[in-house]
């Protein structure tokens, strides 16, 4: 769900749904939050800088003293700062999985990589500050919720069909040959049916 050129499209079709994962979630982004967000990309993609920072720097009202955006879940913060342990305000990649098990599960290390190139920070390409941890957190929550959707026999993975189902209700028509290749990348060469889990469904 990360990967390939879809992926920022499908993060924000997924705000629409709510997260049914017993992981707390970050707030809705207000339409200020919004924009402010879009700046980040834009800088991200263009090269237009940011009008804030974060720890011990200048905030927008809108975000606390910890540079988390207003409203987020002490949980959520708090799985941030146990891992930040030098309180630079930044995380790295190995900080980041060990936060996210906290709340989800172990994802492994390349699909850590594919959530901190999409949160990617524009002051640090690689670390991120709290307000992309609230925001990755939160899309994570949204995806969870999906795939517990279409997980319909509770089994904790989706097989070929019900991924086709998932990506489906995001607006997104694969063909069946797309699919196919989306999902070899999982085959173990066991010659059982492909099915994938909660990390191979946020990297697919």
């Amino acid at each position: 769900m990360a990967s390939s050129g879809f992926e920022q499209k499908k993060m924000a079709s997924t705000r629409h749904y709510p997260s049914h994962s017993s992981a707390p979630s970050a707030p809705e982004l207000s339409p200020e939050s919004y924009h402010h967000h879009q700046e980040i990309y834009s800088y991200n993609h263009h090269g237009s800088p940011p009008s804030d920072t974060y720890y011990g720097q200048q905030a927008p009202s809108s975000y606390g003293q910890s540079g988390f955006p207003a409203g987020t879940h002490p949980d959520v913060v708090r799985a941030f700062q146990m891992v930040d342990r030098d309180r630079s305000g930044f995380i790295d990649e190995n900080e980041l999985q060990q936060a996210l098990s906290s709340g989800y599960e172990r994802f492994n290390i390349r699909t850590i990589r594919l959530l901190m190139f999409l949160f990617k920070n524009p002051h640090d390409s690689l670390r991120i500050a709290p307000r992309e941890f609230a925001a990755l957190w939160s899309c994570l929550g949204h995806w969870r919720a999906i795939f517990e959707r279409f997980d319909r026999d509770r089994s904790g993975k989706i097989d070929l069909m019900e991924l086709r189902d998932a990506l489906y209700s995001l607006g997104y028509a694969i063909p069946p040959s797309v699919l196919q290749v989306l999902i070899s990348k999982y085959d173990n060469g066991s010659g059982r049916r492909v099915e994938l889990n909660f990390d191979s469904f946020v990297e697919a």
